[in-house]
């Protein structure tokens, strides 16, 4: 937010939860059954020519969501899991051009509404954790996640089961 704003593009953060099982997959075991049920998640919204656009489908990079795409080439529409719910998992409108992008978007299942700043976001929402909880995400299962994330990112697609 700050670098667009850096280059005069007014901009700001949309609050909501997504439901745990869009994130089936990146969090395994364990850590996916002490997941919240509802994870606190945004986008940024930026104002170009008039208008309000939601860049929610830019989370994922075109690598990752490739090698999901070819591993599970028979999904042509609805598609939930390892950070992706769409109805158009084939096609999912996350380029932009003058346009809305989404590929989490299905997993909404609480809306905060629209902030200024990520502080005036969080200083009214924080993700519902024990401590115990809170330690773990924040210390091990954060990590776990990105190197899930990271193997498929980086695994032939035919060992990608594996």
């Amino acid at each position: 937010m700050a670098l667009l704003r850096a280059t005069a593009i007014p901009n700001r953060i949309h609050g909501f939860t997504i439901d745990k099982a869009l994130q089936k997959g990146a969090i395994t075991g364990i850590w996916y059954k002490l997941s919240p049920q509802n994870i606190l998640h945004s986008w940024i919204e930026v104002w170009v020519n008039e208008q309000w656009y939601f860049l929610e489908g830019v989370i994922l990079d075109k690598s990752y969501l490739t090698k999901l795409q070819k591993e599970n080439s028979d999904c042509k529409t609805t598609f939930c899991g390892f950070g992706v719910y769409t109805d158009n998992f084939e096609n999912p409108p996350i380029e932009w051009n003058l346009n809305n992008t989404f590929i989490q978007d299905k997993g909404i299942n609480q809306d905060f509404g629209v902030f200024d700043t990520p502080d005036e976001f969080y200083s009214k929402h924080q993700q519902k954790l024990n401590a115990f909880k809170r330690f773990a995400f924040q210390h091990i299962v954060r990590h776990i996640m990105n190197n899930n994330v990271e193997r498929i990112r980086n695994k032939s697609v035919t060992n990608l089961k594996n």
